[in-house]
């Protein structure tokens, strides 16, 4: 052990006497591990925040919900719209079926939605917010989270009342500082109480944040737009019990729909059951892509600088054979010099490493600071990027300390 210390010792002064003595041709071998590390970490730290938001954004859905809708949210080369454009939407109809037949469900929920709507509250307005009507079990079908405020009550959906729930934006920009509970607002030409306002989610990377929408019950809505009219994006939310798996949700669901709907065995489903794992396949696939770019722009880079660690190496090792012919007549082992020249080259490629990392570092202050995106600078990507400089140094060093160790210590002496 005190050996192996010392070894690492020597190959730290060694490493920083050649960076000192040869500033340039060094710093220039350096660059690329810098460089390359650099393009490798950038890429898989930007990956990996844009996934965990994108994620985040997913799991609002609920791992175990699924969407009854009429179109399928994969998109690709061949898709068949034709297939889907003359699908029915899903109805209110549909919703009441499946709500008496659905064991295996935890809450089946019908919704629709209206985008761009104008919400007044005295002098104040606000623009482009989005009109949601629900079913009562809304709250089952999606995780909400309230700052002031309840949900809707039982008599209140099955009466029409006029009550809303709405977004923290929404809520900010009508009423300020003042609390919106009990207050009346205009919507559609309707006078609405607000019963709730749900908790501020800030930016979505996928658009479905509840900060700026106002949710009301369905029975009410009823009386305001038509709830099966196709510009309002009818859809049935299901989501299954935690004690039952999602394939056995979806197989129920996909039988009673059939079953609803009255398709005869044989014939192609005129629905589609949507889920999570859907976009989670799709985000896995393209982040993938991106990352083994990162790998490919990055690899190019390293094996550059590789090299030049090699070149830094071979050059070392011929400065200081006469060095290594006076340790091995001492009694210094073959191996105790190609774990020298080893450590040195890791050392070298080290610095590169951490060079890279830092840059990287700072790249995440900036961005974090000027765009107002937070991205983390992982622990598994700092482990990456000097796990691959040490793989890198051991490659690059392995042949020089080899060479080195082989020399006859004579004739390295004598040289």
């Amino acid at each position: 052990m005190v050996l192996v210390f010392r070894l690492i010792g020597e190959s730290f002064r060694f490493a920083w006497d050649a960076l000192r003595q040869n500033k340039l041709r060094t710093s220039l071998s350096l660059l690329g591990i810098t460089i390359g590390i650099f393009i490798i970490i950038a890429v898989f730290t930007g990956v990996d925040t844009m996934r965990n938001k994108i994620q985040a954004s997913v799991d609002k859905l609920g791992s175990n919900t699924l969407f009854v809708q009429k179109w399928p949210w994969l998109f690709g080369d061949n898709y068949p719209w034709w297939k889907y454009v003359n699908r029915p939407e899903p109805s209110y109809r549909d919703y009441l079926a499946l709500k008496e037949r659905m064991e295996s469900a935890q809450g089946v929920c019908f919704e629709i939605s209206a985008s761009s709507r104008t919400i007044k509250y005295r002098s104040n307005s606000v623009e482009g917010a989005t009109l949601n009507a629900a079913t009562q079990e809304y709250d089952r079908t999606w995780n909400l989270e309230f700052q002031a405020g309840r949900y809707f009550t039982e008599n209140e959906s099955r009466s029409g009342s006029p009550v809303c729930i709405m977004g923290a934006e929404i809520a900010e920009g009508l009423f300020g500082s003042d609390d919106p509970v009990g207050k009346q607002i205009k919507l559609m030409g309707r006078r609405v109480t607000v019963v709730g306002v749900f908790k501020k989610e800030g930016e979505d990377m996928m658009g479905m944040s509840q900060d700026k929408n106002v949710l009301i019950p369905m029975n009410f809505a009823k009386g305001i737009f038509d709830i099966n009219n196709e510009r309002y994006n009818p859809q049935i939310t299901v989501r299954g019990k935690e004690s039952i798996g999602l394939e056995e949700v979806e197989s129920e669901l996909k039988g009673q729909m059939r079953a609803v709907r009255r398709i005869s065995p044989g014939q192609e489903d005129d629905f589609s059951l949507n889920k999570t794992t859907m976009l989670s396949n799709q985000l896995d696939v393209m982040f993938s892509a991106i990352n083994w770019g990162g790998w490919i722009i990055g690899g190019f880079s390293i094996l550059v600088g590789g090299f030049g660690i090699a070149n830094i190496m071979f050059v070392s090792v011929k400065e200081r054979t006469n060095i290594i012919g006076i340790q091995k007549s001492l009694g210094a082992k073959n191996y105790f010099i190609l774990l020298q020249f080893i450590f040195e080259s890791v050392v070298l490629c080290l610095m590169g490493g951490l060079c890279g990392l830092a840059l990287v570092y700072l790249l995440t202050v900036v961005v974090t600071n000027l765009a107002d995106v937070e991205v983390i600078l992982y622990m598994s990507n700092i482990v990456l990027g000097i796990g691959v400089s040490v793989i890198i140094g051991i490659i690059s060093g392995f042949w020089p300390a080899y060479s080195a160790s082989r020399l006859d210590p004579v004739e390295a002496i004598r040289s």
